[in-house]
């Protein structure tokens, strides 16, 4: 019996949990569309979630390219194939490892930075103090924390890829002496619409989702201190899986679309 009512009651508060996202999400949509948009904190968000996060980005993306052209060269050379290693690099990073690796890191560093922000708030009562004042909360933390996230994640993964792209360069021009003009162009050549198009829509999606449960997280906090701590550690997971599911829908998705 004991046992059962454990499994109940976590189910319980599974469900209650799903429920109460399906609320906020529903809330973010009203205020979304509800008119007086707070252009500034947007730009401001833009520039601590963008800009903030760019160096981050652009060390862990060029580190990935030289790491996977050091990895890959040994295969392809054995099979005669060492031609194709742009062609190969080009479309492993912009179709999968670039966009997921930015996200990681963006969930990483925005989703527990934005959980922790809207917990602290919330521990504070400020978030209770805006509410009576008459301002809107939902509209001034929330609308503007996962608009910003949506428009700069995707520009992080490309320039992320880029950055990567340029890393492999150096580490086969180091072994091959390739001409940086004849490695890109090969590059280039390797990719179309049905490379770039579903990794810009896969960004956007991890980007609402790392916007989405920061903001979550940190305004469904507890009270008391050691629940800004949880808000941002649960903050970091949550985004991560859900990273991990939506590349896995996306994929699926646009296979269907545009590879059939």
């Amino acid at each position: 019996m004991a046992e059962q009512a454990v499994i109940v009651s976590g189910w319980r508060k599974w469900l209650e949990g799903v429920g109460e996202q399906g609320v906020f999400f529903a809330r973010f949509f009203r205020n979304l569309f509800a008119g007086g948009f707070e252009w500034s904190e947007f730009v401001r968000q833009c520039y601590e979630i963008g800009y903030r996060s760019m160096m981050l980005v652009g060390i862990t993306s060029f580190i990935m390219g030289l790491v996977l052209i050091l990895q890959l060269r040994p295969t392809l050379v054995s099979f005669g194939a060492e031609s194709m290693l742009p062609h190969t690099l080009a479309v492993s990073v912009i179709r999968e490892i670039g966009p997921v690796i930015t996200a990681i890191i963006c969930a990483g560093k925005i989703a527990s930075s934005i959980g922790a922000e809207l917990g602290s708030m919330k521990v504070t009562e400020q978030i209770d103090a805006m509410e009576v004042s008459g301002a809107n909360p939902v509209q001034y933390l929330v609308v503007t924390r996962i608009l910003a996230t949506c428009f700069m994640i995707p520009l992080l993964a490309m320039i992320g890829d880029a950055i990567s792209l340029f890393g492999g360069y150096l580490a086969l021009n180091f072994t091959d002496s390739i001409s940086l003009y004849l490695y890109f162009n090969k590059c280039i050549a390797a990719l179309d619409y049905t490379d770039y198009l579903p990794a810009l829509i896969k960004t956007f999606f991890f980007g609402f989702a790392i916007g989405f449960v920061g903001c979550y997280k940190g305004y469904h906090s507890n009270r008391g201190t050691e629940s800004v701590g949880i808000a941002a550690n649960s903050a970091v997971v949550t985004a991560s899986l859900w990273i991990f599911f939506l590349d896995m829908l996306v994929v699926q998705i646009t296979t269907i679309l545009f590879y059939k």
